[in-house]
């Protein structure tokens, strides 16, 4: 049985073997900002199927780590549903199309993975008579396997872009699956028939008015969820029982049976729901979400309540998910190396984020519960639902699902109303909460950093979840306002500084430092002591971070004027954000930077990096310094008298950030990637000072790596990769070849020893060959020759006994069983297995019994079909 691990490397060898180039899965978060999550595999490709940027690649495959919450309340009540999952994919700009896409599909499925073939199925869009030939005639599947569906057209994501038809794979589960409806086909609702394999034929553009235009190429986009192939190829009734989900169902019945002394049962949706879950938000969290109440980190949030919600009414009274992280992190880590370096921020960022949820939980499930049971099979008043949201914090989206537990509903327009309610009576307190407001208020922070990073201050508040409090003591985390600070406050894509907070008895860490309305606020831990308005304290920036912040900072500047003198002057930026020794950068710009204009760019910085010159600061009235050609920036607000930023005779801006004094210090500058992220918008991200050394030095070890594998000069390390493609290329053709020929004449030497059983024939023999898939190969074409009997061979592969067994569907029918076959076929080996009645493969042992074993055969099949008799 292949695991998941070996199904996902199988997908993207098999493409490989067909010239696609395999590419990595991007983030979770998208770089085309009208997406909130990656949801599907031609996330990344968007723009190159719809002609806006060139390929990477004519073919390329990938797995797609993807979320969708969508049919997030079917997920665990029906198996093919999850929030989570990993597109396989394949894609085609400009280069094969319909045919080579179905029928390599066909071959990775029947002849890669040995899928029954008589339990795919086919649809197709009802007028691409294309696709019908090409499934009926190529593939060979009988004409009444192949259902015509209205729903087979790829829409746009959006209003607008690439569309066409598409054909999916489905695959049979078994008549027990089904709803007993005697024209039970695919599209129908029951779990009988699975759609694992999405082949979409993008060749439209669909325009604003509703018409549709022909793309420049006709494109590929298929779509494989590894959850339901692994389930399809492993055998099993539901995802959750393949080893994709079985740790993790296991860990949540040991943390059931721990909390309450009994597992429950092992087919609970909740428990589903809970395992689903655990691998959406372990991943969520990998690729930088955190939970938050809007966008991504609310989906964040919603799913990891959800779970603890499922978990206490399993039984579980405390924060349980972080126990669930460290396995999917094990299950995983073998396609996600990066899990395994930020396991630690994953189950900290859960367990928190849960033990927060858990005291919402403790106060208002129970009130809302007890209503719930009053309300059974009826409907919970709306006024009602809000009070418990409004005093007690819990979800109205979890209430929906806690009442369903008692089959009933929330009134939600009454919910709406008791909402609506609720804030007219805010705005009848706004006057009073505006004269509470003014009182809290704070002066201007004068802001000292520009020329120290270091200096003594008084304390004017101290503010927990944004309210005044009177004092923060030992491991407690706030907000503090200074009277004047050495601390830069987030703003114009600069990060805010970190460091300290000292005085007699206190130190507190500085996290972050952010800025409101004039007003710097430090997010502070209190290592010792207390914080208190009135008390008098050191500031102490980080300085070393903050001087790799400027060095990025600078850098950002002669990016931005580098990209005009080479690009031209349309380029302007759209966003920017300045980090420790790295700055990502958004320009207007219509077609992606070639990497010859890339080296240009760096050319054109590093020279003036190296040419030390002076940046100058300077406070002028804003007509004046626009006068002066400085560039305003994206985004920014800009009073009567600005800062401007200038390197003499290449770069004036109008700029608040804390720069270099020279251009010097920056030292290297290398971009490390360019990319779209939208209509019209690009994105150069580069590394500076110490993180561009590091990066350049990770590239020469890899290098030289490269090179010590190759036994080859870096520098000829191109040049022997050709020689090797060139030489791989050759050995492919003559093994092919050589294979060709032997197996012609193996096989008529081994049918000319066939022997009639009852009627049947049958083909024994030891096979000389000694690849698996070789013996497999072999044993398929003896089948097709056989057209009707029964083909057992032994080899010996790896130092062990390897038995294949094919029977074809007449002989199935008298009694024929390739999976008993060869499993008491092994046994004379010292081994043992199993399959299909038509297909199966065993192993043993001892290799030199495989004789024995195959002049066994005979027999065995004689007893097969008396018993059938």
């Amino acid at each position: 049985m292949r695991t998941s691990n070996e199904l996902r490397q199988a997908f993207l060898d098999f493409f490989a073997s067909k010239d696609h180039r395999i590419m990595p899965g991007i983030s979770l978060v998208p770089t085309d900002p009208s997406l909130l999550l990656t949801g599907a595999g031609v996330v990344p490709f968007r723009a190159v199927i719809e002609g806006r940027e060139p390929p990477p690649a004519p073919r390329v495959a990938t797995c797609q780590r993807c979320v969708r919450t969508t049919d997030i309340e079917n997920v665990g009540k029906f198996g093919r549903y999850h929030t989570f999952f990993e597109m396989l994919g394949n894609f085609s700009f400009g280069d094969y199309y319909k045919r080579e896409s179905l029928t390599w599909g066909w071959e990775f499925l029947t002849d890669v993975l040995r899928l029954d073939r008589d339990r795919i199925w086919g649809t197709i869009y009802p007028d691409d008579e294309e696709a019908f030939t090409i499934w009926t005639q190529d593939l060979g599947v009988p004409a009444e396997r192949i259902i015509r569906l209205e729903d087979n057209f790829w829409g746009p994501v959006a209003e607008t872009g690439a569309c066409g038809p598409d054909s999916e794979f489905y695959y049979d589960l078994g008549p027990e699956f089904g709803c007993g409806k005697p024209d039970c086909k695919p599209g129908c609702d029951c779990d009988r028939y699975l759609e694992f394999w999405n082949h979409v034929f993008t060749e439209l553009y669909k325009n604003a008015d509703g018409s549709y235009s022909p793309l420049p190429q006709r494109n590929i986009d298929t779509g494989m969820g590894l959850e339901r192939l692994t389930c399809v190829v492993q055998g099993k009734p539901n995802v959750y029982e393949t080893d994709l989900f079985a740790p993790i169902m296991d860990r949540v019945d040991a943390i059931l049976a721990g909390a309450t002394g009994r597992p429950g049962r092992r087919d609970d949706w909740r428990k589903r729901v809970i395992a689903d879950h655990s691998r959406a938000v372990t991943f969520l969290i990998m690729d930088g979400i955190y939970p938050e109440n809007t966008g991504r980190g609310y989906v964040l949030r919603r799913l990891l309540r959800r779970a603890a919600t499922f978990g206490r009414l399993l039984g579980v009274e405390r924060p349980f998910m972080h126990e669930l992280m460290p396995v999917v992190v094990e299950k995983m880590a073998s396609g996600y190396p990066e899990l395994r370096q930020k396991q630690g921020v994953i189950e900290e960022m859960v367990r928190r984020e849960e033990e927060r949820y858990h005291e919402t939980l403790e106060r208002g499930m129970p009130i809302f519960l007890e209503r719930a049971r009053e309300h059974e099979g009826g409907v919970i008043p709306g006024d009602f639902a809000w009070h418990v949201y409004e005093t007690y914090g819990l979800p109205y989206d979890l209430m929906r699902e806690l009442a369903a537990e008692f089959h009933a509903t929330i009134d939600e327009r009454g919910y709406q109303q008791a909402e609506a309610e609720a804030r007219e009576r805010a705005r009848g307190h706004l006057a009073v909460q505006k004269e509470l407001a003014k009182a809290l208020e704070f002066p201007p922070t004068r802001f000292l950093g520009y020329d120290t990073t270091e200096a003594e201050s008084e304390v004017l508040g101290v503010l927990r979840d944004d309210v005044p409090v009177e004092r923060l003591v030992t491991g407690e985390d706030g907000l503090v306002v200074l009277k004047e600070t050495p601390f830069y406050g987030e703003a114009g894509g600069q990060v805010g500084d970190t460091g300290r907070l000292v005085a007699g008895g206190l130190i507190a860490d500085v996290l972050d430092t952010q800025r409101r309305d004039g007003v710097f606020l430090h997010r502070v831990r209190v290592q010792e002591g207390q914080l208190h308005p009135g008390m008098r304290v050191k500031a102490i920036v980080d300085a070393e971070r903050r001087q790799a912040i400027v060095r990025a900072h600078t850098a950002t500047h002669l990016l931005h004027a580098a990209l005009r003198q080479v690009l031209g002057p349309h380029v302007v930026q759209r966003g920017s954000v300045v980090e420790p020794d790295r700055l990502r950068f958004d320009f207007a710009h219509p077609e992606p930077v070639r990497p010859e204009q890339l080296e240009q760019i760096e050319r054109v910085i590093e020279e003036h990096v190296l040419a030390d010159l002076p940046v100058t600061i300077e406070w002028l009235p804003r007509e004046e310094a626009l006068r002066r050609g400085a560039m305003a920036l994206f985004g920014e607000k800009y009073g009567e008298t600005v800062r401007v930023v200038t390197v003499p005779g290449f770069s004036i801006e109008l700029c608040g950030g804390t720069h270099a004094t020279r251009t010097g210090v920056i030292g290297l500058v290398k971009i490390t990637h360019e990319g779209s992220v939208g209509a019209g918008v690009r994105r150069v991200e580069a590394t500076t000072g110490l993180g561009a050394l590091a990066y350049v030095q990770q590239l020469a070890r890899r290098l030289e790596g490269a090179a010590a594998l190759l036994q080859a000069a870096p520098d000829r390390i191109e040049e022997k990769i050709e020689a090797l493609r060139e030489q791989v290329a050759s050995l492919r053709r003559q093994l092919q070849e050589a294979r060709r020929a032997a197996a012609s004449g193996v096989i008529d030497r081994l049918l000319a020893q066939r022997q009639e059983v009852a009627g049947v024939p049958v083909v024994a023999a030891q096979a000389e060959v000694g690849d698996p898939e070789a013996v497999r190969t072999l044993a398929d074409a003896l089948a097709e020759r056989l057209r009707s009997g029964v083909v057992v061979l032994g080899a010996a592969t790896n130092g062990k006994a390897l038995f294949v067994a094919k029977v074809t569907p007449d002989v199935v029918q008298r009694g024929g069983h390739a999976g008993h076959l060869v499993r008491d076929v092994a046994k004379i080996a010292g081994g043992g297995g199993g399959g299909r009645p038509d297909f199966a493969q065993a192993g043993g042992r001892e290799v030199g019994r495989i004789g024995d074993a195959v002049a066994a055969v005979p027999e065995l099949v004689r007893r097969q079909l008396a018993s059938k008799g």
